[in-house]
């Protein structure tokens, strides 16, 4: 009975930290949009996109995510709880955030909400990862393509996230210093914050749960 309580107690604190990490990922990224400094990869392409649409910059992330998804069919790859989750929560909560935020004038509130947006982002991918719930569509497509061609990682997300930058930017999607400082500082933050909110493993295995993810990848939403 101690066993089964602190298994429940397990996943309920895992399935906290997969919402939790995917709501405040969505805030986060709201948060570089207000600044107008700079978006990570992805968003540059979702901007650039909402741009040419007129939808929101969420729903183009919903759509864009479930597009993605659709890829992995392919690829063979298995998605889990945090994966479909994934695709939904963070648009909902970006466009949620950006309702809420006054609008930022001047670079005086513009660069800490730019350096609040990727602390935040490393917080958020810390508590999102370390749930243990598979990968989010766009890293999945990353391993997936690693599996599938025998390239690394690290050439595999260059690659995927120099075209959506340069894809985004053509769109209108915003490039600046909060790009580059995005860059430089997601990896070791996500590393940081991947300590700190480790979960210690389970001696089942949940069901939600996809494996198998190479050692040594910085997953992100």
């Amino acid at each position: 009975m101690r066993t089964t309580g602190a298994t429940r107690g397990g996943l309920v604190r895992r399935l906290i930290q997969l919402y939790t990490g995917l709501a405040l990922y969505g805030a986060s990224s709201a948060l570089l949009v207000e600044s107008g400094l700079g978006l990570e990869p992805w968003n540059v392409l979702h901007q650039g996109l909402a741009e040419l649409t007129g939808l929101t910059i969420g729903v183009v992330s919903i759509v864009v995510g479930a597009a993605v998804l659709l890829l992995w069919i392919p690829l063979r790859q298995r998605p889990g709880l945090g994966t479909v989750s994934n695709v939904f929560v963070v648009g909902i909560a970006m466009d949620a955030t950006l309702a809420a935020l006054p609008e930022a004038h001047g670079l005086t509130v513009r660069v800490p909400l730019m350096l609040a947006g990727i602390l935040l982002n490393g917080v958020a991918t810390g508590l999102y990862i370390a749930a243990r719930f598979g990968p989010g569509p766009r890293d999945g497509l990353m391993t997936g393509l690693h599996r599938r061609t025998g390239r690394s990682i690290r050439l595999m997300r260059t690659a995927i996230e120099v075209a959506v930058v340069v894809s985004g930017f053509a769109l209108g999607g915003t490039i600046g210093v909060g790009t580059l400082l995005y860059a430089l500082s997601i990896g070791p933050l996500a590393q940081l914050f991947l300590r700190v909110f480790a979960v210690p493993p389970a001696s089942d295995r949940s069901t939600v749960v996809a494996t198998g993810q190479p050692r040594g990848a910085i997953l992100r939403p």
